[in-house]
C-alpha cells in the first residue's frame, strides 16, 4: 500500500473533508500534523509551532504526556469499550467518584456523555424532566443571556446567542427560549446593581414557564470571550432560589483550572444545581463529557413517572476515556497548576498590554490562562492562520478575536514567543472589508 504524498493528502482533505465552520467551496487553509509533544506541534512540512490554543482548550497538560499515554495503553489492553447499560467498570466508577469529590458542594450524581454539546443536552433534559416529574407542565423553557455559547446540537444551539451567535440559520426551527441582556460589568470593574435588573425582571416576568437558567460562569467563551463580574453569579444564585428555578453552569470551557480556580463558579463561591464538564476532562486525549446534578434533581427524576432519565449514549462512560480522564484529573491536582496559571496570567497581562494602543485593537483582557485581543473588525481567516504559523505559533482566531488559551505547561519563553507573534500580526492584521 502506498501512502499519499503531503500534496495528495492536503488535496483530498480540501476536496472531501469538512472542517469546523468551513466551506468546501472556499475552504480555509489547513496544516497537516505529523506529531505533537509538550506544547509543540510538528507539521508534515517540517515546521514546528507552539500550540497556544491547547487544541480548543483541552490539552492542559501538553501533548503526549507520559502518564496519560500510559493510562490509555494500560486500559486498551484490558477493556477498550463495553456498553454502560447494565454493566459498569472501574474507570467509570473511580472517575465519577473523583469528579463528585472535587465538584462544587451539592453535586452528588453524574451522567457521562460523549461531548460538551451532549452534556448540555443532558442538562436541559434533566431540568425539563425534573419539572415534568412534579407535574409542572408549564416549565418548558430555559432562561439564558445573550453572548453565550453552549454547543452545536439542536438543544444546545437553542440556548446560544440568538442574534450574534453562529446558529442564526436555524432560528426558525429551534426551541424558543427566553434571553436576557449580556452581563455588562467586567470581571475587574466596579459592580453596579443596575447591571442585574434586566435578567432579574426577565425571570420574574417569565417565572411560571422557566425550568432553569443556563449560563457560562464568569467567562463567555466562543460567544465572545468576555469576562463578567462575580457578583452577577452570586445574585443569580439567590434569584434562582427565590423563584424556585434551577441553575445550570456550563463549565465545559472553564473547568479544570482555566480561570485560576478549579471551576470558574468558585470565583463567586456559588454552586449550581446542574454542571456540565468536557474539553479538558481527558487532557485532550479523547472525547468525554459529564453532567453533574444535585440529589434533589436525581431523586425527583428517578422517583416519578417515567421513573428513569431518558438518555443513553452508545459510548457512554467509555473505559479508555474514563481511564485517561481519571489520570488527567489526578495529574492536575498533583501539579502546581495554580501557580502555573498565575504565571501565565501575569505574563499575558504584561505582554499583551502593548496591543491596547494599536489602532486596530478595541480591547485587551486577561483572566487566568486566557488572553484576549479584541479587534475593531473581523479577521481574514484565510490569511491569519498562515501568518501565525510563519511565526512558529498555532492560534485559531475567530471573528474579531485573537485569543490565547495555552496548555498550563507552556514555558514563559514559549509564551513570550506567542505574545510576540500576536503583537506582530495585530500591528497590521488581515482584516475583512
Amino acid at each position: 500500500m502506498t501512502h499519499p504524498t503531503l500534496a495528495e493528502l492536503l488535496e483530498f482533505d480540501r476536496q472531501h473533508l469538512w472542517h469546523p465552520y468551513s466551506s468546501l467551496v472556499n475552504p480555509p487553509p489547513v496544516f497537516a500534523v505529523k506529531s505533537a509533544s509538550g506544547t509543540t506541534i510538528q507539521l508534515e512540512d517540517g515546521r514546528e509551532v507552539v500550540d497556544a490554543m491547547a487544541s480548543w482548550w483541552s490539552v492542559i497538560h501538553g501533548y503526549n504526556h507520559p502518564r496519560l499515554t500510559a493510562a490509555l495503553h494500560k486500559q486498551v489492553d484490558a477493556l477498550a469499550h463495553v456498553m454502560f447499560g447494565g454493566l459498569t467498570h472501574r474507570p467509570a466508577v473511580e472517575l465519577g467518584s473523583k469528579l463528585i469529590e472535587i465538584a462544587p458542594p451539592g453535586l452528588e450524581h453524574l451522567f457521562f456523555s460523549d461531548s460538551g454539546s451532549v452534556a448540555v443536552e443532558v442538562a436541559i433534559k434533566q431540568s425539563l424532566q425534573y419539572w415534568h416529574a412534579q407535574g409542572a407542565s408549564r416549565k418548558r423553557k430555559l432562561l439564558t443571556v445573550c453572548g453565550g455559547y453552549h454547543g452545536d446540537t439542536f438543544g444546545a444551539m437553542a440556548v446560544c446567542d440568538p442574534v450574534n451567535g453562529m446558529h442564526g440559520l436555524f432560528t426558525d426551527v429551534l426551541t424558543k427560549h427566553v434571553f436576557a441582556d449580556k452581563p455588562a460589568i467586567g470581571f475587574r470593574e466596579q459592580w453596579d446593581e443596575s447591571a442585574f435588573e434586566n435578567i432579574e425582571q426577565t425571570l420574574e416576568n417569565n417565572r411560571e414557564e422557566i425550568a432553569a437558567v443556563i449560563i457560562e460562569p464568569i467567562v463567555q467563551g466562543a460567544g465572545g470571550m468576555s469576562f463578567y463580574h462575580t457578583e452577577y453569579l452570586r445574585k443569580l444564585r439567590r434569584l434562582c432560589d427565590e423563584h424556585d428555578t434551577l441553575l445550570i453552569f456550563d463549565e465545559i470551557a472553564t473547568g479544570f483550572g482555566r480561570t485560576g480556580k478549579l471551576f470558574a463558579c468558585e470565583q463567586a463561591a456559588v454552586s449550581p444545581d446542574i454542571m456540565c464538564l468536557g474539553k479538558a476532562l481527558t487532557g485532550g486525549y479523547m472525547s468525554l463529557a459529564a453532567t453533574l446534578c444535585t440529589h434533589k434533581i436525581a431523586h425527583t427524576i428517578s422517583s416519578n413517572e417515567p421513573g428513569v432519565f431518558m438518555h443513553g449514549p452508545t459510548f457512554m462512560a467509555n473505559p479508555m476515556a474514563c481511564a485517561v480522564a481519571l489520570e488527567s484529573v489526578n495529574l492536575l491536582l498533583e501539579s502546581p497548576w495554580k501557580s502555573a496559571v498565575a504565571t501565565i496570567e501575569a505574563t499575558l497581562k504584561k505582554g499583551l498590554e502593548r496591543c491596547r494602543e494599536m489602532p486596530a485593537v478595541k480591547d485587551v483582557r486577561v483572566l487566568g490562562a486566557i488572553g484576549v485581543v479584541e479587534l475593531r473588525s473581523p479577521l481574514d481567516m484565510h490569511r491569519v492562520s498562515e501568518m501565525f504559523v510563519q511565526r512558529g505559533v498555532w492560534l485559531r482566531p475567530f471573528g474579531k478575536l485573537v485569543y490565547v488559551m495555552p496548555p498550563y505547561v507552556i514555558t514563559t519563553q514559549e509564551l513570550q514567543k506567542v505574545i510576540a507573534a500576536i503583537i506582530d500580526v495585530v500591528a497590521d492584521p488581515p482584516l475583512l472589508n
